[in-house]
Parts: C-alpha cells; sequence; structure tokens
C-alpha cells in the first residue's frame, strides 16, 4: 500500500495566490465587461532588457550549430555568470564571496524550500510574522510542524511583526535553530539597517543557528545605507545562506533565473555535535537533483551585468518605483497608514478593517485586485499589500478609483 506524506494533509485550504486568483477569476466572470487592475501578485509586467534579449537570442542562434552548441551545462551554473554575480553584486560592495559560492537555479522560490532537504526535520524554526507563505508551507510539507490552530502551526516560533516595530521582529525568546529573515521585506516593504541585521548575525553566531535570508528585493534600495546583502555583516558568512533572484531585479519571472550563496565557512551539526559543511551538503544536493539554467537564459542574465545591462535593469526598477511613490501618495491622501513604497515594491497598509472585507471591498467596487495582509499571518490582519508591478497607466487608473470609492 502506497502512502502519503501526511505533512500535506495539514496544509490550510489553498495557496494564498491561488486563492486570490479564484476570487478574481469569478468576480471576471460575473462581470466581464469590467476591466479588473492587479496590483495583488508581485509580477512584472515591462519587457526584459534590450540587453539580455541581444544576448538571449544570440545564445539561441548558438544552439543552432554544432561547433557552438551546448548540452548539459555544469550544475552550479556557468563560470562568466558566477563570476559576474560574485564580483559586482558583492566584492564592489564590499561583501567577500567568490564566485564557486554561488549555486545558479531557476527561482528564489524553489531554492528557499529546497534547502530544507539538507537540514534535520526536528530542528526549531522561527519565522517572521506577516511573512511570505512559502517559508511556513514548506517547512509544514517538510514535517517540522504540529497541525494548525488557529491560523498558527504548533513548533513554529513565529516573530512577531507590527507597525511598532517596524515589522522587524525582537529576537525569538527561546533558543531557534532556523531563521527567515526576508529584506526589503515581503510583504511590508520595511527595510533593515546594518546595524539591526547584526543583532541577528550575532544572535545566529551565539545559538549556532541558521539564518536564511531572503534578498530577492535588494536590487529595490536607494538608500545607500541599507545593506544590499547580509554579508555586509561581520560574521555573516558563518551562518548565513542568502537568496537572490533576477526575477524582480531585470524582469525574469518568465525566464527563471535566480541564485543561491552558500559561504564555504557556513556550518550545521549531527545530532552528536559533529559539525559539517552546509557548502558541501547543498553543492551534493544540487549537482544531485538538479541540471542548471538553460545557457541561453545564462547568457541573458549574464548580460545584466553588462554597462547597457545594468543601466536598463536600473531604469526598470526606477518605474515600478514610480509606480510605489504614486501609490504611497495617493493612499496616504486617502487617510490610511502605510509603510514600504521608498526601498521596496510593496506598499503595506492599514486598512481599518478586515484584510478580506477590504479586498472583496476593492475588488467589487473598484475593480481592483490587492493582497490581503492575513495571508500572510495572523499580523498581517487589518493590512493588505499592493505591489507596484504594473503599468503606469494602470496604477494611475486603480488609484483614481480607489479614492473613487474609499476618498
Amino acid at each position: 500500500m502506497i502512502k502519503i506524506n501526511e505533512n500535506y494533509l495539514k496544509l490550510q485550504a489553498s495557496y494564498l495566490f491561488a486563492k486570490i486568483g479564484k476570487r478574481a477569476t469569478a468576480h471576471q466572470a460575473a462581470h466581464p465587461d469590467q476591466e479588473i487592475i492587479k496590483l495583488g501578485i508581485g509580477d512584472v509586467t515591462r519587457p526584459l532588457p534590450d540587453a539580455c534579449i541581444q544576448a538571449f537570442h544570440k545564445a539561441v542562434d548558438e544552439m543552432a550549430h554544432g561547433k557552438s552548441f551546448r548540452g548539459y551545462g555544469p550544475e552550479q551554473g556557468y563560470d562568466f555568470l558566477r563570476e559576474k554575480i560574485a564580483q559586482t553584486d558583492f566584492k564592489d560592495r564590499g561583501a567577500d564571496i567568490e564566485a564557486d559560492e554561488i549555486f545558479v537555479s531557476d527561482g528564489a522560490k524553489c531554492d528557499t524550500g529546497n534547502i530544507q532537504e539538507i537540514l534535520s526535520t526536528d530542528i526549531r524554526v522561527a519565522i517572521p510574522d506577516p511573512v511570505y507563505p512559502v517559508y511556513v508551507d514548506t517547512n509544514v510539507m517538510a514535517g517540522r510542524t504540529g497541525a494548525c490552530h488557529k491560523g498558527r502551526y504548533d513548533q513554529i516560533i513565529y516573530l512577531e511583526g507590527s507597525r511598532e516595530n517596524g515589522f522587524i521582529p525582537d529576537l525569538p525568546e527561546q533558543p531557534v535553530d532556523l531563521i527567515y529573515l526576508c529584506y526589503p521585506n515581503n510583504p511590508t516593504g520595511a527595510t533593515i539597517t546594518k546595524e539591526q541585521l547584526k543583532v541577528w548575525v550575532d544572535y545566529a553566531l551565539e545559538n549556532k543557528a541558521l539564518i536564511l535570508y531572503d534578498a530577492a528585493y535588494e536590487s529595490f534600495i536607494r538608500d545607500a545605507a541599507l545593506p544590499r546583502s547580509i554579508y555586509e555583516v561581520e560574521g555573516a558568512r558563518q551562518v548565513a545562506i542568502e537568496f537572490r533572484s533576477f526575477s524582480k531585479t531585470a524582469g525574469f519571472t518568465g525566464t527563471r533565473c535566480a541564485f543561491t550563496v552558500v559561504p564555504k565557512e557556513c556550518r550545521a551539526y549531527t545530532s552528536d555535535g559533529a559539525e559539517h559543511s552546509l557548502y558541501d551538503l547543498w553543492y551534493r544536493r544540487h549537482t544531485t537533483k538538479f541540471n542548471s539554467v538553460s545557457y541561453p537564459v545564462q547568457r541573458a542574465a549574464e548580460a545584466i551585468y553588462s554597462p547597457e545591462g545594468q543601466s536598463q535593469s536600473r531604469a526598470l526598477i526606477e518605474y515600478y518605483l514610480k509606480n510605489a511613490a504614486l501609490i504611497l501618495e495617493e493612499v496616504g491622501s486617502m487617510g490610511f497608514d502605510c509603510i514600504g513604497g521608498q526601498n521596496s515594491p510593496y506598499i503595506w497598509v492599514d486598512c481599518k478593517m478586515g484584510s478580506w472585507e477590504f479586498f472583496d471591498l476593492l475588488l467589487n467596487k473598484a475593480g481592483v485586485v490587492c493582497t490581503p495582509g492575513e495571508g500572510f499571518g495572523q499580523c498581517g490582519r487589518g493590512f493588505i499589500r499592493i505591489s507596484a508591478f504594473n503599468d503606469f497607466e494602470n496604477v494611475q487608473k486603480a488609484m483614481q478609483r480607489m479614492a473613487d470609492v474609499l476618498g
């Protein structure tokens, strides 16, 4: 008799964004003539940078000729891409990361889930609230939690974020082994200073804990004082794994390319206290289960680091930050308190009512889709997330519709 992984039965109803999609689809079916403006899911709308397109075409053409054809590539990624990443994203910013510590993948979302395979199922996991749902759900799937009661899973230590602490939670009151951090934060748009981040690194060093640091939105940081990587903090190489993505940096959501950084000093332990290299374990897992990203996609990603690619990628980010600035201004003028939107593509809005109630109000009355904060955890109740990922004209239209309903 084949048995299922019963941990999947603990998962609540459905993945947040699937639930939002179903509601929006049902509304559209009932109102086929109404234009729905989606400011919910964080998917980009602008075309890839031209430098990436040109590199993509050139690489595809290479695949048409015997002398330049490529078969299986190196599982960790081609050197031409990893060397550019190490130099531009880390060394040029004072972070000591080598090219062979970078693992190219098809998405940060995948890697934040897959990394758990090299960790024990009986570790104590600390996850912020509100939070990107994948962190919680993948730990449920892995068997690190008990049942869910009133929206929270037994055996997860929730790190509560609030307006009072700027959605940067306090250190856990009990010892933990694994800590998730994401800055600029999804969903709140909050940012963290180097001094605040050092507190977490010092905690991990003292407690032999591991930090999984999601920096998928680092390219939106415009404040030069804010860290773009956890490796800008002394000691982080010993206790942190960082996840990056080209999805928001250069519009690769449909192209799929990202990378994970695992420093060689990063350590974890067996049940009897023996020390082991997480780099070695992840290298073994990655090379066993993954055949890397396609050659043309990696060439397109490499082009991001050319002078033209850097300029064009920055223009994309500025476009979305312009959207964010408009949302922040307009929603604020409607009388709502907000954070985010300055070094982040997300605006976190205190909606003064239930999250799903406000979601339904905007969908039904304004034809605008947002994301209910409650879907990110208990501390998201009474908030919504508005995404700046859309065309500027649509954002203008959405703000006018919201003003007509809420103003």
